[in-house]
């Protein structure tokens, strides 16, 4: 859908450019409904349009501040939620490699194995397309490595049970959080609230700009107040929006502290 896309393409764009663009955006349809008033409205009515524009002022802002605080609330959560992932995952990370430090685990090939999956995902999974689909090819033969390494030697007889069990539940608790962080990353911009707050903005601008166009330019500058708050309002909401492509990306510095404990031989000092 057309209006999909656009609102992806903007969740992906910078903050700066999304501030300033949104900005000049507010800024300009004020100064556009100020000027449009005057030429649209007949001579003879344009008394009537204060005593429309005023009682519909309260109503517009407090359906904008609502339509916000939602939106801005949920991605919010949205977000919070992505880091979340983030830590689960290095979490698991973090207890496959004590595991494979268990009495008689051949230890190096395992973590050989995760720190080469754990660097592919941050290197080539973890923003835009690639975060998405799960599908880039070097990071699915790192994470199919890690499985065969870690299959492997839970399947050698003189590892006992419990050894055996703990590698295997922590490579699936790998592979689980792994999937949870791709389908979240995959979520697309909810197009209809973020269309829906977008109107409801610009409504809100274009009804202030109404009541000040017989004003002098010096009062009108009192709409530059609420095209402000409206236009850092929508850039704020696609910076939050997107964070695996948005200008707000989830960290990954979970992952790449568990990289550097492995690079560092952190985890066989502990065994």
């Amino acid at each position: 859908m057309i209006v999909e896309v656009v609102v992806n393409w903007l969740a992906s764009l910078p903050t700066v450019v999304l501030v300033v663009g949104w900005l000049f955006l507010a800024l300009l349809v004020a100064a556009v409904a100020r000027v449009g008033v005057r030429a649209l409205v007949p001579v003879g009515e344009q008394d009537r349009v204060p005593q429309i524009a005023m009682p519909l002022m309260p109503t517009l802002g407090a359906a904008f501040a609502i339509f916000a605080a939602l939106s801005l609330a949920s991605e919010a959560s949205y977000l919070r939620a992505a880091e979340q992932l983030v830590s689960d995952e290095a979490a698991a990370a973090s207890r496959l490699a004590w595991s494979a430090t268990s009495p008689r685990v051949q230890s190096e090939p395992i973590h050989s194995a995760l720190l080469d999956y754990l660097q592919a995902t941050r290197v080539r999974e973890w923003e835009g397309a690639a975060a998405a689909s799960g599908d880039d090819p070097a990071t699915a033969r790192a994470i199919a490595r890690l499985e065969r390494s870690v299959r492997a030697e839970a399947a050698r007889p003189e590892l006992g049970t419990p050894a055996s069990t703990e590698l295997l539940v922590s490579l699936d608790s790998v592979t689980n959080s792994r999937r949870a962080r791709v389908a979240a990353a995959s979520r697309d911009v909810p197009a209809l609230y973020v269309v829906t707050l977008v109107v409801g903005g610009l409504a809100l601008i274009v009804n202030a700009g109404a009541l000040t166009f017989r004003s002098s330019l010096r009062t009108s500058l009192l709409v530059l107040g609420v095209a402000s708050v409206v236009g850092l309002s929508l850039a704020l909401l696609f910076a939050l929006t997107a964070p695996w492509s948005g200008p707000l990306t989830v960290s990954g510095h979970p992952l790449d502290v568990i990289i550097g404990d492995l690079k560092s031989g952190f985890f066989e000092g502990g065994s």
